[in-house]
């Protein structure tokens, strides 16, 4: 009796549970249908996706190297021992440099794959996002993620670390352009872009400052295995959560989606051309940075390990400052968006000069301080802008403006890890941080061309005078050419407003011959 009992407890106890979870569905069921949480639910699977990307990406900085460094001596031992059994030690000191060498070689080589990677496959993968709507490029995102940290994971030699870490490229290059255009694409007033851009980029630097103590940590006390378990286990949830939540493959009406402007135009605009170098330039100090200040404070201030480790912690609060600052002045003063972004590189440029006239590790967090703050500042600024731009001289469509902000990152970090070292070794540490000092400050005042472009009425506010309910994002470009047509008499394929509407372009002149954007 006692065994039945239990067993009719435990059958209780069982279906209790299973109602409070259906009870706990039909909530989240009913939030989705309330567009103010349906917004926040989506912001929390980005910026989770968002996380994962930037954690695994920097993860193995503490781990890769030590781990490699250890295959590369077992095998060069056991390749010495079989071949020369009696060489001298100086032969032996001569082997273990070029071993080194070719391992630093290695190391820049697995590190810039993903960034390049994402590079080639940024702009295919922006079309196809404008294509097929924004919830399923996610999803292939997450799960590409899912599946290269699994290899990271189980990747016993080069050649499997290698695949991995430009699978998460291909996966980066779909989770990172989509997550950016579906906030756009739900948060359609400016301020709250700005707001939700901001946040997701403070989870951007979150994942960037935590993963290397947490992959660190890990990988000393419980083996190289179990940070990437655990990356893939939180990459699995928000995955599952993502086909829970928006369902991708449910009730899609692609047929009739608005068809998005292609990637080369939006190349060739002159104001995103130059929100996107200005992105580019001013992440190079940080991407060129990270791979060489290690070396440099070894050799100058004879840092220890715990310093080199630590370098970037500090830098952490103040790009949360920096975003927070940004996207309160954003909410008050929209059109000083570019100044905003400006001012930023002319902190980064000026920040990155005084790196080398540091003699110690408390007097390097200042610059390195000032350098995060600046990125903060532009890329809080110029995310929002882009989406802005598109709305005003585009189709609001936005995977294609946001693979345009990934290539821009993508070129950084590229280079960072092949070209920064060569720079050093050739020119020396000063040179290189004078020359990205320089070239931020310089290029800050092309940011004065958005001056006005900043200025320029939204088409949102053209959409609520079409609409008859509030605008809610991508479909809502689908009513608003619908009732273009009907009402002006053209087709709703072509582009969606005039800058000529809003008063000024001084690009057309001089592109008469080019393509119009009207």
């Amino acid at each position: 009796m006692d065994g039945e009992g239990g067993s009719f407890g435990l059958a209780r106890s069982a279906a209790v549970k299973l109602s409070e979870m259906g009870e706990r569905t039909k909530q989240l069921g009913s939030a989705m249908k309330d567009p103010h949480q349906q917004k926040r639910i989506i912001l929390v699977i980005v910026c989770v996706a968002l996380l994962l990307d930037n954690m695994l990406y920097m993860v193995i900085v503490p781990i890769i190297p030590d781990y490699l460094a250890d295959l590369e001596s077992e095998q060069s031992e056991h390749v010495h021992l079989v071949l020369h059994p009696n060489t001298s030690s100086a032969n032996s000191t001569s082997q273990d440099k070029s071993n080194k060498d070719n391992l630093d070689i290695q190391i820049g080589v697995l590190f810039a794959s993903k960034a390049i990677l994402q590079l080639l496959v940024n702009p295919l993968s922006g079309t196809f996002i404008d294509r097929v709507g924004y919830d399923i490029p996610l999803l292939i995102g997450l799960t590409v993620m899912f599946v290269s940290t699994c290899i990271f994971a189980f990747a016993e030699n080069y050649a499997t670390l290698f695949v991995a870490r430009s699978l998460q490229g291909l996966g980066s290059a779909f989770a990172d352009t989509s997550g950016f255009a579906m906030i756009a694409d739900k948060y359609t007033e400016e301020a709250e872009r700005s707001r939700a851009l901001g946040i997701s980029l403070a989870f951007i630097s979150f994942g960037s400052l935590v993963a290397p103590p947490f992959g660190g940590v890990l990988y000393e006390f419980a083996g190289k295995r179990v940070p990437f378990i655990v990356l893939a286990s939180v990459c699995l949830a928000d995955g599952f959560l993502l086909l829970t939540v928006i369902k991708p493959f449910s009730n899609r009406t692609r047929e009739n989606m608005p068809v998005g402007t292609p990637i080369y135009r939006l190349m060739i605009d002159p104001y995103i051309a130059v929100v996107a170098g200005a992105l580019t330039m001013a992440n190079i100090p940080l991407a060129f940075l990270e791979p060489t200040i290690a070396n440099w404070m070894e050799t100058t201030m004879h840092s220890t390990q715990w310093e080199m480790g630590l370098t970037w912690l500090p830098a952490f609060f103040p790009h949360i400052l920096g975003v927070y600052i940004t996207v309160k002045l954003a909410a008050k003063n929209p059109h000083l968006q570019w100044f905003y972004g400006a001012l930023g590189m002319v902190i980064i440029g000026a920040s990155s000069c005084t790196v080398p006239a540091c003699k110690t590790f408390g007097q390097l967090i200042a610059p390195l301080c000032g350098i995060c703050f600046g990125i903060a500042l532009v890329d809080t600024a110029l995310l929002p802008t882009l989406a802005f731009l598109v709305d005003v001289r585009h189709v609001s469509v936005y995977g294609s403006v946001y693979a345009i902000a990934d290539i821009s990152y993508s070129i950084a970090y590229a280079m960072g890890p092949i070209v920064a070292g060569q720079i050093v070794h050739n020119l020396g540490f000063v040179q290189l941080n004078l020359g990205m000092g320089l070239v931020n400050v310089l290029y800050a005042p092309a940011l004065l061309l958005l001056r006005n472009v900043c200025q320029m009425k939204p088409s949102y506010s053209e959409r609520d005078n079409l609409l008859d309910e509030a605008p809610q994002g991508l479909y809502d470009t689908i009513k608003m050419e619908e009732v273009r047509a009907k009402k002006k008499g053209y087709s709703s394929s072509g582009n969606c407003l005039s800058v000529d509407e809003n008063g000024f372009d001084p690009f057309r002149a001089q592109q008469s011959s080019g393509p119009e954007y009207t």
